[in-house]
């Protein structure tokens, strides 16, 4: 059994206040919007039927109550993810958008969801430009009705029920309705958000819910009811997305966007389509791995980082020792290069994902690597067509996201990560629900040196993600893993790194959750503050890395197969919980 009671030590982020033009005060944040809620380990959960691992024990409740009823494993993600919204909303939520990756284990077919947020019709690049044509940097758009992009999980998960849904729709709405009306406990995780977010509380709506008269935060342990957002979510629970797309719901949004300055209308809404799109998949070692596809940079940025490894030699024995590290990090520079360089919306730009992902290619990067000198900062190849020459990308990415993994009776499994961009997303709250800063990961820059950037803000197109879910497959086509992280765009190091300890390592599921973080986004190589042995610090330092320690609050949930089980693990830096039977 997890401890859900357990003492939780809550980690506090940094933020810093800034006078911008007009003297309004606007959040110069770090890279670490979420704080972690201390480091707790937990157990591994086991279960021979069904596994679900959440964010938060009330999600992780309402999993199983679908699942017990009958539902698989889309109808309870879908009822976790209506909860998550209420019970952690700087994370996600129907303001936001997601990724879905779906196991259908009668067919054998993975399916790819794509429900991620759009540019609205009236965008450009200059979003970035202040009145007087000068750039403005991200900070002064973060929480502006200029930054929030159309949402799309909840036309996205209406449209994977409609074809892999088992329960009725209405159904999977009930445990976040009778929650939102008579209350849940806020958690030590967002009360420190709440706390230490100088931004929300200027949204007269997010102050009167989530604060006291007196500006405090409210404090952990208190029930809060959130009556609005129940009407919302029995108005698309009768209506479906079109609650959202259509009428007072949709005027609302478009009203709240424009008078915090943005352009998104309510036609924008109205027109919003979720697609689905083929999933990445790739071998590594013995393993087929699937991910999500572009605009996600996960699926193609996991199986470019494990293969560079596979070609840089055999598993490493030791995951935090200094050989592995300093391969982990060589590889992270080259993928992150190409990242930056290729990817985007492919809806718009032509994205070279066979070329990235091509055995030969992958062994001419990992060519490069040198397994005792660092090759510091990665400069993406010159061999690619030339129909990719590009720009790179400056977009921030912040890391306020979330991920549920499940697996039902049947073997059907899911695993979806969503997000609202940054901790709290906009600060714009309508209805009870808060909309997404998410055009903050198109580039700030669209063009240098002539070049465009491909992940440059155009009408309709859709930023570039680094949201993860991912299923193993094993060498027989059985479903071995399913697994996922918020993170921003360490993402993609969080969830290779937990492969690799799982792959590789032969780790045990929460042992592999649990290892320190350490990581290369093209730059500084990213060791987890308090985790990692100053020799080690001194060592990478030796083979030409510069070295950064900082907070790295992942929320990875994993669930492997063993045998005839299920096992369910949490990430020890959240309030994550899995449950099985």
């Amino acid at each position: 059994m997890i401890d859900r009671t357990g003492s939780l030590r809550a980690a506090r982020f940094f933020v810093a206040l800034a006078i911008l033009a007009g003297s309004v005060a606007a959040w110069a944040q770090s890279e670490q919007p979420e704080a972690a809620s201390g480091f707790v380990p937990r157990p591994a959960v086991a279960g021979t039927g069904f596994m679900a691992v959440t964010a938060n024990a009330y999600a992780t409740d309402a999993a199983a109550e679908i699942l017990e009823l009958g539902g698989n494993a889309l109808d309870a993600a879908i009822a976790a993810q209506w909860v998550l919204n209420l019970v952690e909303p700087q994370s996600s939520g129907v303001g936001g958008g997601g990724f879905l990756l779906h196991w259908d284990a009668r067919r054998r077919q993975v399916s790819a969801w794509d429900g991620r947020e759009t540019a609205p019709r009236g965008a450009s690049a200059n979003f970035t430009r202040r009145a007087d044509g000068s750039p403005a940097g991200f900070v002064e758009l973060l929480a502006t009705g200029k930054a929030v992009g159309v949402p799309g999980l909840v036309a996205m998960l209406e449209a994977v029920h409609r074809r892999h849904g088992k329960l009725a729709w209405e159904r999977l709405f009930r445990p976040a309705i009778r929650l939102a009306e008579n209350g849940f406990a806020i958690s030590p995780r967002l009360h420190v958000l709440l706390r230490d977010d100088p931004l929300l509380r200027r949204d007269a709506a997010a102050r009167a819910l989530y604060y006291r008269e007196d500006g405090a935060a409210r404090p952990v342990g208190e029930m809060l009811r959130n009556p609005e957002f129940a009407t919302v979510l029995r108005a698309v629970s009768a209506g479906g997305a079109n609650a959202l797309r259509n009428g007072q719901i949709a005027e609302r949004i478009a009203g709240a966007i424009a008078r915090r300055g943005g352009i998104l209308t309510a036609a924008d809404l109205r027109d919003y389509q979720p697609k689905e799109r083929a999933a990445v998949c790739g071998a590594y070692r013995r393993w087929r791995i699937c991910g999500m596809p572009p605009p996600s940079s996960g699926g193609i940025g996991v199986l470019q980082l494990l293969g560079l490894l596979e070609r840089s030699g055999p598993p490493a024995v030791d995951p935090v020792g200094p050989d592995a590290v300093h391969l982990f990090a060589e590889a992270g520079r080259l993928t992150f290069a190409d990242r930056a360089r290729y990817l985007a919306d492919p809806d718009f730009v032509a994205v070279p994902q066979r070329e990235l992902l091509r055995s030969q290619y992958l062994a001419q990067r990992a060519g490069l690597i040198d397994r005792q000198r660092s090759m510091g900062v990665a400069a993406p190849p010159g061999y690619l067509p030339q129909r990719h020459s590009q720009a790179d990308d400056d977009a921030p990415e912040l890391p306020a996201t979330t991920h549920i993994s499940i697996v039902d009776r049947a073997g059907n499994a899911v695993a979806l990560t969503s997000s609202i961009e940054s901790a709290f997303g906009s600060r714009i709250q309508v209805d009870g629900f808060l909309l997404n800063n998410q055009l903050t990961d198109f580039s700030l820059t669209d063009e240098r040196h002539g070049k465009p950037v491909a992940n440059r803000l155009e009408p309709g197109k859709r930023p570039l993600s680094s949201m993860a879910p991912t299923l193993v497959f094993d060498a027989d086509g059985r479903l071995y893993a399913v697994l996922g992280s918020p993170g921003g765009s360490r993402i993609i190091n969080y969830v290779a790194r937990a492969l690799v300890a799982l792959l590789d390592g032969r780790m045990e599921p929460a042992a592999a959750l649990a290892l320190p973080h350490l990581g290369n986004r093209n730059g500084v190589t990213e060791i987890e503050r308090g985790r990692v042995s100053d020799a080690l610090s001194m060592e990478l330092e030796r083979r030409g890395h510069a070295v950064q320690r900082s907070d790295m609050t992942s929320g990875l949930h994993l669930i492997v197969r063993k045998g005839g089980w299920w096992i369910g693990a949490v990430d020890p830096r959240r309030e994550g919980v899995a449950r099985g039977d």
